[in-house]
C-alpha cells in the first residue's frame, strides 16, 4: 500500500472511530511516541495539548453525542518524508439538539511516520459559517 493510501485509510479510520464511539480505536490512532506533542482543536474549542487531554476530549464528545456522522469532501493528502498532511471539509450531522443539527468544518490532520506505522499528531478543525463557500 502506498503512503498516500495508508494515510488516507487512517484518516478515514479516525472519523469511523468517532462515529462509532470507539475510544480504543482513537487511542491506537493518536501518536504515543511524543504524547506532549499531540495537538487537537475541535470546532469552537480551545487548543488541547497532550495526548491524554485529546483522548479525554474525544471520550467526552462521543459519550455526550447520541448520533454523529461525518461526510468528507475535498480530501487531499500530501506526504513529504515522514510527515503527511490531510486536508478536507467535514459536513457534520449530529443529534445534539433540534436547534443544532450539525455544521461544517475545514480540517487539517497531520500524521507522523513511526516505527509501527503512521500516527495522528495534529487535528485542527475550524467551523465554516453558514453561507460561506471556500475555494
Amino acid at each position: 500500500m502506498s503512503d498516500d493510501a495508508e494515510v488516507l485509510a487512517l484518516n478515514a479510520a479516525l472519523y469511523a472511530a468517532v462515529e462509532s464511539g470507539d475510544t480504543a480505536a482513537l487511542g491506537r490512532l493518536w501518536d504515543d511516541l511524543d504524547p506532549e506533542g499531540v495537538v487537537c482543536v475541535h470546532p469552537g474549542w480551545p487548543m488541547l495539548r497532550g495526548r491524554s487531554r485529546v483522548l479525554r476530549s474525544y471520550a467526552a464528545i462521543v459519550s455526550g453525542t447520541p448520533y454523529l456522522q461525518f461526510f468528507l469532501t475535498d480530501v487531499r493528502v500530501s506526504v513529504l518524508g515522514d510527515t503527511a498532511v490531510v486536508t478536507c471539509r467535514e459536513d457534520i450531522l449530529t443529534a445534539v439538539s433540534e436547534e443544532d443539527p450539525g455544521g461544517a468544518a475545514v480540517t487539517t490532520n497531520v500524521f507522523l511516520r513511526r516505527p509501527d506505522g503512521w500516527r495522528l499528531a495534529v487535528h485542527h478543525a475550524s467551523p465554516v459559517l453558514a453561507g460561506e463557500e471556500g475555494t
